[in-house]
């Protein structure tokens, strides 16, 4: 294989590895963290709702707070897995140094050719990615994984290679979501104006 397309290869297999790697801790992390939060958020409300129990939403609210309830039991089925999820994203981090170190190594030295020994050891480290990924994970990881890995993990030398844009930085299903929602908010707004207004 030649040099520039080996260390492109490096490239592209680093960002699907270490992504991989942060879709994994971010998985981790909802699992983690998130069944904490809902419960000291729904705690919180619930005490307000008994200090003011004429509230005009207080329906409403009791509503949000089942609905919670039933996103922690839903996030808490993960919780047995938690670990896995965890191991998975160290190995995968593992997996992701290798590779940068070796396209570091090609890359500073313009005169080397790809050693065989190199293309195995590359075939050996995408083996060890794709039995260590777990396929199943948690709603919104994928959002979660693209805000740890393009806004606290370095990978400017992936960088050097792929050129991200914005559009590789948020993920389409949440561009999508963000104008469904903008939508339905100025619609709601027209609708009350009109409301008012007869």
């Amino acid at each position: 294989m030649q040099r520039e397309r080996f260390i492109k290869s490096l490239a592209e297999y680093g960002y699907n590895v270490y992504f991989g790697a942060k879709k994994h801790f971010a998985t981790y992390d909802i699992v983690e963290k998130s069944p904490g939060w809902i419960g000291l958020i729904t705690l919180i409300i619930g005490i307000w709702q008994l200090g003011f129990p004429s509230f005009p939403y207080g329906q409403s609210l009791s509503v949000i707070l089942v609905a919670a309830s039933v996103c922690a039991i839903q996030i808490s089925q993960y919780n047995a897995e938690k670990d896995y999820y965890m191991r998975a994203g160290t190995k995968l981090t593992r997996i992701h140094n290798e590779l940068k170190e070796m396209y570091y190594r090609y890359k500073d030295n313009a005169d080397s050719t790809v050693s065989s020994e190199d293309e195995e050891k590359l075939t050996q480290l995408l083996n060890d990615y794709y039995e260590a990924s777990i396929t199943k994970q948690i709603a919104f990881s994928d959002w979660y994984a693209h805000y740890k890995f393009f806004y606290q993990a370095q990978y400017e030398w992936i960088d050097e290679q792929k050129r991200f844009t914005w559009k590789d930085k948020f993920p389409l299903s949440f561009r999508i979501t963000v104008l469904v929602i903008i939508i339905v908010i100025v619609i709601v707004i027209i609708l009350a104006k009109m409301l008012i207004w007869n």
